[in-house]
């Protein structure tokens, strides 16, 4: 900068204004330099109150004082502490290294700021009205801090490496030319990505980014309906947990501290997004949590999770009235759900999803729970249905575990040709397809009991006379049903006309009995 040419430090240059002089002054001494109003409704950055030339400063001597400012007063700290100043022309400090602190509250930027591969300390701008931040590949050692304030076309953060936390929170951020809000893919956050009741009007981009502790999207509304996305996130890595829940607001308008329970009189406002989202190849240390989330999708947009991993989803938001919700790769160990949760028929899909526990949020039956596979399986698929049954029987629940495989070999079934469909129906009548073995000793025993009466009023001729047993109809009976096994009436007695059609049957039943039962014991076998 050629403003300091022949000055000595800390001398003041003599084409300063009086407001960019003040601010000289207050940034040797590293004191707030505090230009409003005291007038809440002039002093608002984003009202259309304009403000004059004894509030306004020009951003070359802000990237001045910044790289190359006057040294700090004895026993004092340079900083850049602005409240209530309007900043002209391009803020730019591309390349630069930043050592002195930096805060702007309630400022105004005329156009916008650049920060590309810059480096600070801490950047704190807080309810500021910016244009635009270019910051990709930004490095702070501390804080990077933006919260409410107002991007008229966008922020990006490509690659950015932020020290310790990012705030976003109550931010607004419209979109740019390329339709996003903010992109931060690569976006790498020493501890907490805070964006709770962020308000993004475009695609917010965050592929690949990964965040040291937690990232909140608490209240947030992500508003994207014409496009595909509303948050594009495929390989998101967050240490801790993803939260996409409510946030509590107060009386004046501020959050909730994160993880305090709103009481009475407190707002709540959930999470909001309209387009659809993308965490496909998420990794998750703790959880992924939506908890009341609410997605407003279109039908070809979808919640996207493929191969998600984290120990614990809570897929705990309202049910979308469209779009997809896909799930197909992904591996949590718990499932935290509400049986109003999930979408219809063929707008659900499961495949290759595993679980390991299922923790239901209130009721939800077993024939909901086999909805909800059916729902996901819009052509005959096992692996959900098996899935479902390994979960409830590692959970003690055999019987329930059992009623999931008989529903899957009855969803099975429709899909097969007439006769092995027949088939399966004799199984499912007869014994369930084996696994409700007792239907088969209830069958035999009414055709036993039927048969035997019925015997008892046969004519029953012997096949070799003074080479016969006693007469006995309830043994007969039972020879003709027990297939292999001889007890030595079937082969002993003659019968003739509707008797001996209806031995046929006995024996047909027998086998068919037989043959269901041993079936069914394989599959059970090699199930178990």
């Amino acid at each position: 900068m050629t403003e300091g040419a022949g000055l000595s430090p800390g001398d003041l240059p003599d084409d300063l204004t009086a407001a960019e002089a003040g601010m000289w002054q207050a940034f040797r001494n590293g004191s707030v330099y505090d230009l409003s109003s005291g007038d809440a409704l002039a002093d608002d950055p984003h009202g259309a109150h304009p403000w004059g030339p004894e509030r306004t400063v020009r951003a070359r001597i802000v990237c001045w004082l910044l790289l190359d400012g006057p040294p700090a007063l004895t026993g004092r700290v340079s900083s850049l502490k602005l409240v209530g100043v309007q900043v002209v022309d391009a803020l730019d400090l591309a390349g630069g290294t930043v050592v002195p602190y930096v805060e702007m509250r309630g400022c105004r930027f005329e156009r916008e700021v650049l920060l590309p591969e810059a480096r600070f300390t801490t950047v704190r701008l807080v309810d500021c009205s910016v244009p635009r931040l270019e910051a990709a590949r930004v490095q702070t050692e501390g804080d990077l801090h933006l919260p409410r304030c107002r991007f008229r076309h966008g922020i990006r953060l490509t690659d950015a490496q932020i020290g310790t936390d990012l705030l976003l929170n109550q931010a607004i951020v419209h979109r740019d030319r390329s339709g996003r809000s903010i992109a931060g893919d690569g976006l790498s956050v020493g501890q907490d990505l805070q964006a709770e009741m962020l308000e993004s009007d475009g695609e917010l981009s965050l592929r690949g980014a990964t965040v040291g502790v937690s990232l909140s999207l608490r209240g947030a509304r992500l508003s994207n309906p014409s496009a595909r996305l509303a948050l594009n996130a495929p390989q998101l890595s967050v240490e801790r947990t993803l939260y996409m829940t409510p946030a509590g607001v107060t009386g004046v308008g501020g959050p909730l501290l994160s993880g305090m329970t709103p009481v009475e009189g407190i707002r709540v406002q959930r999470f909001e997004c309209e387009g659809g989202m993308r965490l496909d190849d998420g990794r998750f240390g703790d959880a992924l949590d939506f908890e009341r989330a609410r997605f407003t999708l279109t039908d070809e947009q979808e919640l996207s999770l493929r191969r998600v991993q984290t120990p614990e989803l809570r897929f705990l938001g309202e049910r979308p009235a469209r779009g997809r919700v896909v799930l197909s790769g992904a591996r949590v160990v718990n499932l935290m759900d509400r049986a109003d949760s999930w979408p219809g028929p063929g707008r659900l899909h499961m495949g290759g999803f595993c679980y390991e526990n299922l923790v239901p949020r209130g009721p939800f039956p077993l024939a909901e729970r086999l909805d909800w596979v059916a729902a996901a399986t819009a052509e005959y698929n096992p692996e959900p249905y098996e899935r479902l049954a390994a979960v409830l029987r590692s959970g003690g629940e055999d019987e329930d575990a059992r009623e999931v495989l008989l529903a899957k070999q009855r969803r099975r079934r429709e899909s097969l040709p007439l006769a092995p469909k027949l088939w399966g129906y004799a199984q499912d009548w007869t014994v369930a397809y084996g696994y409700r073995p007792g239907r088969a000793a209830v069958w035999m025993a009414v055709l036993w009991a039927a048969g035997s009466v019925a015997f008892a009023h046969a004519g029953h001729p012997p096949v070799k006379r003074g080479e016969h047993p006693a007469w006995d109809p309830a043994l007969f009976a039972l020879d003709l049903l027990l297939p292999v096994i001889e007890l030595g009436q079937a082969g002993a007695w003659q019968l003739s006309g509707g008797w001996q059609w209806l031995a046929a049957a006995m024996v047909l039943l027998g086998w068919v009995l037989a043959t269901t039962v041993a079936a069914g014991a394989t599959r059970l076998l090699r199930r178990g």
